[in-house]
C-alpha cells in the first residue's frame, strides 16, 4: 500500500448512527491496521465535544480519543489533527479550543448560530494539510450524521465529507438493539448529495453466530444498496480513552481492569468521586491496569468510607464540584479519612478542590470559596490556561505527566508531590496520606505508579503489592493492536482500501425520503 497519484493522501469518515457507537475505538483500529501494513497514516477529527483532553508536545489540548488514535497510528499528536474541542462547562455553554489554544466561551446557540460554519474553513485547512503529509488520513464524526437539525453548520460530519469528498462508512453498535433500522433511517435522512458518499456500514459489539446476522445484512444491501464492510465483534477492555463514556450515572460503576489475582495478600480498592463535569477521567485507567487494583466511581459517603484510596478527579467546574462535595457528605468523608491518615489523592481540579481557599472570577465566577482544608494551598483562577508536559521525580521515581488548567495554586507549606532532580519543588502539595497534583497522567509512570501504590497499601494497612512488571504502555499498545487485530480479521480491509484510496463508488442509489428541506 502507498499513496496515491492524486498529490495527496487518500481519506475515509468514519461516522455512526449514535454518540459512543464506537466511532473512536474502529478510528484507531483502521489506524493500527493501515500502519502494520505500511500505509503512513494520520487521525482527524474536526469538532471534538469532550471534558478528557491531552496536551501535545508544542503545548496544544487535543481531544485525547485523537492522542490515543494517534498512538494506534505510531505518529506523534499534533492540533492539526483536533482544531476546534468544545469543553462543557453547563448544559448550555462550552469554552472552545481552536488548534489547542482557548478562545473564549460560547453558549450551545451562539456557536451552532454562526460560529460553528465559520470554523469549516479552517477545519479543512487542517484535513488538507494532513492529507499532504500522510498516505491516509481516517477522519471520526461526532454523533450521528442525520442530526437533521444542525446540519447547516456541521463542520466534523457531512459538512467536512461534503467540502473534503470523503467516503462514509457509518458504524452501529448492535448492542444496543435496532441497528438496522438505524442504518437505514441514518441514510435515509440524509440529503441526495450526502448519500452519495455514504459507501458502507460496519456493525460494532456483536455477540454471537455471524451466519445469524446475514439474512439482515443482505436485506439492508437491498435496501439501501450498500454493503456492511465489517461485523466486530464484541471484546472486553476496549472503551479506551472515550470521549464522554462515563456520562451515564456513575454510581457504582467499575472501571475495567486486567482481570487478574492480586501480587500480594490483598486486593486495593479505589474510590473515585464522580464530581459533576468530571475531566480526564482516564487518569485512573493506570491504577484499573494494576493486578488486584479495583476501581469505582462513587457518589456516597459510605462507598467512600470502606475504600484504600480516595481519589478527587480533574473537572471543568471546580467550585462546582466542591459544592457537590458537600451536598452529599463527601466532603465530610474525605476529611475524616484525612483524619484517620488514609490516602487521599487529588488531580488537578481535585488538587484545588483539597487546598484552603480557591479565588475564581474566571471559570464560576463565583469569588472566594472555602476549599476543604485538607492541603496548605490557595488557589487564584487566571484567565490564561496552562498547557504544559512537565517531567520530574516523585516518591524517587520519574515521574512526568501534562497539565491543562486556569487554577494558579500557592503552595504554603508541606513537600512538594513531584520535584526537579536537584530537589526543588515542582508542582502539587503533600501532607501526610493527602497529596495533590495538577499532573494529568502522572499514574501512567509505572514506577511512580508502584511506589505510590505501595505507600498507600501500608498506609491503609492492606497487604496489597504492586506487580513488578506491570507497564501501562505495554497494555496500552496491546490494546491497540487488538483493536487493529478486530479490523484486519473481521472487516473487509480490500473494500475499506479502496474507500480510502478511490473515495465513495459512484452510481450509489437515493434511499427516500432524505433530508426535509
Amino acid at each position: 500500500m502507498s499513496r496515491n497519484g492524486r498529490g495527496r493522501g487518500g481519506g475515509l469518515l468514519i461516522a455512526g448512527t449514535t454518540s459512543d457507537a464506537g466511532k473512536s475505538v474502529v478510528t484507531a483500529g483502521i489506524c493500527r491496521w493501515l500502519v502494520r501494513r505500511g500505509v503512513k497514516v494520520a487521525p482527524f477529527k474536526g469538532q471534538n465535544m469532550s471534558l478528557n483532553s491531552f496536551v501535545t508536545r508544542e503545548g496544544a489540548e487535543i481531544g485525547r480519543a485523537q492522542a490515543m488514535q494517534a498512538q494506534a497510528a505510531r505518529v506523534e499528536p499534533t492540533a492539526l489533527m483536533n482544531p476546534v474541542l468544545l469543553k462543557p462547562g453547563s448544559d448550555r455553554s462550552s469554552q472552545v479550543v481552536l488548534m489547542g489554544r482557548p478562545v473564549g466561551e460560547l453558549s450551545a446557540r451562539g456557536y451552532h448560530g454562526g460560529r460553528q460554519e465559520a470554523l469549516l474553513g479552517p477545519v479543512l485547512e487542517c484535513l488538507e494539510e494532513l492529507r499532504s503529509s500522510y498516505d491516509a488520513v481516517i477522519c471520526e464524526g461526532a454523533g450521528s450524521p442525520a442530526e437533521i437539525n444542525l446540519r447547516r453548520t456541521d463542520i466534523v460530519n457531512m459538512g467536512i465529507a461534503r467540502a473534503a469528498r470523503l467516503p462514509v462508512v457509518v458504524v452501529g453498535d448492535i448492542d444496543r438493539g435496532g441497528v438496522f433500522a438505524s442504518f437505514f433511517g441514518t441514510t435515509a435522512l440524509l440529503s441526495p448529495e450526502d448519500q452519495a458518499l455514504v459507501a458502507g456500514y460496519l456493525v460494532n459489539k456483536f455477540r454471537g453466530d455471524v451466519s445469524l446476522l446475514e439474512p439482515g445484512l443482505d436485506m439492508l444491501r437491498a435496501l439501501t444498496g450498500r454493503p456492511t464492510v465489517g461485523v466486530l465483534p464484541w471484546r472486553h477492555g476496549l472503551g479506551i480513552d472515550e470521549e464522554d463514556g462515563l456520562r451515564v450515572s456513575l454510581r457504582g460503576a467499575v472501571r475495567e481492569s486486567r482481570p487478574a489475582a492480586p501480587y500480594g495478600e490483598d486486593v486495593l480498592r479505589v474510590a473515585v468521586c464522580a464530581v459533576p463535569l468530571m475531566s480526564n477521567f482516564t487518569d485512573v485507567d493506570a491504577l484499573a491496569a494494576e493486578p488486584g487494583v479495583v476501581v469505582r466511581f462513587v457518589d456516597r459517603p459510605e462507598e467512600l468510607a470502606d475504600a484504600d484510596l480516595a481519589v478527587v478527579p480533574g473537572t471543568r467546574g471546580t467550585v462546582r464540584a466542591l459544592e457537590w462535595l458537600r451536598e452529599r457528605g463527601l466532603a465530610d468523608a474525605l476529611a475524616r479519612r484525612a483524619a484517620e491518615g488514609r490516602p487521599v489523592l487529588g488531580i488537578c481540579g481535585g488538587y484545588q478542590i483539597l487546598g484552603e481557599r480557591i479565588d475564581d472570577e474566571v471559570e464560576s465566577r463565583a469569588g472566594t470559596v472555602a476549599g476543604l482544608g485538607l492541603l496548605p494551598v490557595r488557589v487564584r483562577f487566571a484567565r490564561e490556561k496552562t498547557l504544559a508536559r512537565p517531567a520530574g521525580v516523585a516518591l524517587g521515581e520519574p515521574v512526568e505527566g501534562y497539565e491543562i488548567h486556569h487554577g494558579v495554586a500557592r503552595v504554603l507549606g508541606g513537600e512538594a508531590f513531584a520535584s526537579d532532580e536537584a530537589g526543588r519543588a515542582l508542582d502539587g502539595c503533600r501532607v501526610g496520606s493527602v497529596q495533590g497534583t495538577h499532573w494529568h497522567g502522572a499514574l501512567e509512570s509505572d514506577a511512580f505508579r508502584r511506589a505510590f501504590l505501595t505507600e498507600a497499601a501500608r498506609a491503609a494497612g492492606r497487604r496489597f503489592v504492586p506487580a513488578p512488571d506491570t507497564s501501562f504502555g505495554v497494555l496500552r499498545e496491546a490494546q491497540l493492536d487488538l483493536l487493529g487485530d478486530l479490523v484486519e480479521e473481521h472487516a473487509d480491509t480490500d473494500a475499506l482500501w479502496r474507500l480510502i484510496e478511490e473515495g465513495a463508488p459512484g452510481g450509489l442509489p437515493f434511499v427516500p425520503p432524505g433530508a426535509p428541506s
